[in-house]
């Protein structure tokens, strides 16, 4: 027993790592676009397709990690994701053109899909529920911190050394991480009588291909929008084939009958819209900064991280806010302060003060923070313990959809912007940005119009019962790390 312990507490952390290395990659090449453009001779905003190809590969292969791990054993399927993310790390490095940098992209997204979801499937196997909150705390914070931490990262990258250096500082990184999951992962019994959906994966995958691929042309002057809106459409009928093969099906890949529970639903739907909003923040700021402000690279990132300064002081006082009042009046609270906050960057300029930019996004990253913890806090309140693996297959799904979407509706958003202020060369006016975010503000408003459908009491069960243990324990120095963690 002594000797698992060791092994119990580096498995969450070498998942977390991996769950790090993965979102940082996904917004971390946002402050190199303007120079990765140049070298590929394409407009920055183009490069989004780079971005997007690469979440949404996530969200594709996301839904059939959990079948391939039980087929090929989780401790394999760990090991040979960290080899090929790194593989793919080096390919995107030596990419010449926008079209090989997207191909390097999606392996690196499969490779993605299949490295954090197993993980994560493995810490849950191998610990105990004493000690579950404190491991799943530790691998889901840097979901909350990488997105953050990817501008200034690459911006400084970018700006005292080049682009190629983003990825090669995964493969050191790979390197260790194999070797450690060679070490930790304990071998497990695979399972072969589950047959795979492949209607389901078809149906899911083809559907969030064509949705993104379909947003994506909307951006093309050059297309009729005959085109992407048969693209949007004909997702649009995939989807609900799907839904209608998931419920019919014995063996769904996605399963949804956890969305007949209100508390659970608002985290889908409401919590895609805001997953959109704040995925398309990280994205549109580095690039207003440089494009329209003319700041570097690295002065942009360095701008960014004071979201990031706002997530951390705001995480210790999530447990205390979350026991204090209700779930629906924290989330419809805080969630327009977010939108509001959303709304505020429209109105940036580059005669703003430094002070006064600082501050709004400090504010911005405390609003996300607290918004991103409750809704991930209320998800699984009420959902069955045979419905857990199920509800968190489709939860990590909406996850990576919204922000792929995020990205992919920030830069529609920009394109739309043109059609006000059509520029003869490529360069972005501020104005552009500004219709952008009011874009963006009005999604993050809409997210907060489902939340009034929760019921009032929603997650009082994890408040009350949480309080009854914080009240109950005789050790308070053992207690703390559980329930301040457990809102992270």
């Amino acid at each position: 027993m002594k000797l698992s312990l060791p092994v119990g507490s580096a498995l969450p952390l070498l998942v977390a790592g991996a769950f790090f290395m993965e979102n940082l990659d996904a917004t971390v090449i946002v402050t190199a676009l303007p120079q990765m453009a140049t070298a590929f001779g394409v407009h920055a905003v183009d490069l989004n397709i780079g971005v997007s190809a690469y979440i949404l590969t996530l969200t594709v292969f996301i839904p059939a990690s959990g079948w391939i791990a039980n087929r090929f054993g989780a401790r394999n399927v760990f090991s040979i994701a960290i080899m090929l993310f790194t593989l793919a790390s080096i390919l995107c490095a030596m990419s010449v053109s926008l079209g090989t940098f997207t191909a390097a992209r999606i392996l690196q997204g499969f490779a993605g899909a299949l490295m954090v979801p197993v993980g994560r499937l493995v810490v849950l196997r191998s610990t105990s529920k004493s000690d579950l909150i404190k491991a799943i705390a530790t691998i889901t914070w840097p979901g909350l911190v990488a997105p953050i931490l990817g501008p200034p990262v690459g911006g400084f990258i970018t700006t005292y050394a080049s682009w190629h250096w983003i990825f090669i500082l995964n493969v050191p990184l790979g390197i260790a991480g194999l070797w450690f999951s060679l070490r930790l992962i304990p071998k497990e019994p695979l399972t072969k009588n589950v047959p795979f959906d492949i209607r389901g994966f078809l149906l899911s995958g083809v559907a969030c291909f064509a949705l993104m691929f379909g947003l994506d042309l909307v951006s093309h002057p050059s297309l009729s929008w005959m085109v992407p809106m048969l693209c949007v459409a004909g997702s649009l009928t995939l989807a609900a084939l799907l839904v209608r093969h998931s419920r019919r099906s014995p063996h769904p890949l996605l399963q949804l009958v956890s969305l007949k529970i209100k508390s659970y639903a608002v985290t889908i739907y409401g919590g895609t819209l805001f997953r959109i909003a704040i995925g398309a923040v990280p994205f549109l700021l580095p690039l207003m900064f440089q494009l329209g402000f003319g700041m570097s690279a690295f002065d942009a990132g360095l701008l960014v991280l004071a979201v990031f300064a706002g997530n951390l002081v705001m995480k210790p006082f999530t447990s205390a806010i979350l026991y204090r009042f209700p779930f629906k009046t924290t989330l419809i609270v805080n969630g327009l302060l977010n939108a509001a906050t959303i709304f505020a960057c429209a109105f940036i300029t580059p005669e703003t003060p430094m002070v006064a930019i600082i501050t709004l996004l400090f504010v911005s990253g405390l609003t996300r923070s607290m918004q991103f913890t409750a809704l991930n806090t209320l998800a699984f309140s009420q959902v069955p313990a045979q419905q857990m693996s199920g509800a968190n297959t489709l939860f990590n799904m909406s996850q990576q959809l919204g922000s792929g979407l995020g990205i992919a509706i920030g830069a529609l958003a920009l394109r739309l912007a043109e059609l006000f202020h059509p520029q003869a060369d490529r360069a972005i006016p501020v104005t552009d940005f500004q219709i952008a975010f009011v874009v963006i503000g009005v999604i993050a408003v809409l997210a907060v119009c489902d939340i009034f459908s929760l019921q009032r009491d929603a997650g009082d069960e994890i408040r009350h019962k949480k309080q009854k243990v914080s009240a109950s324990s005789a050790h308070p120095a053992d207690g703390d790390p559980v329930t301040s963690k457990s809102r992270s």
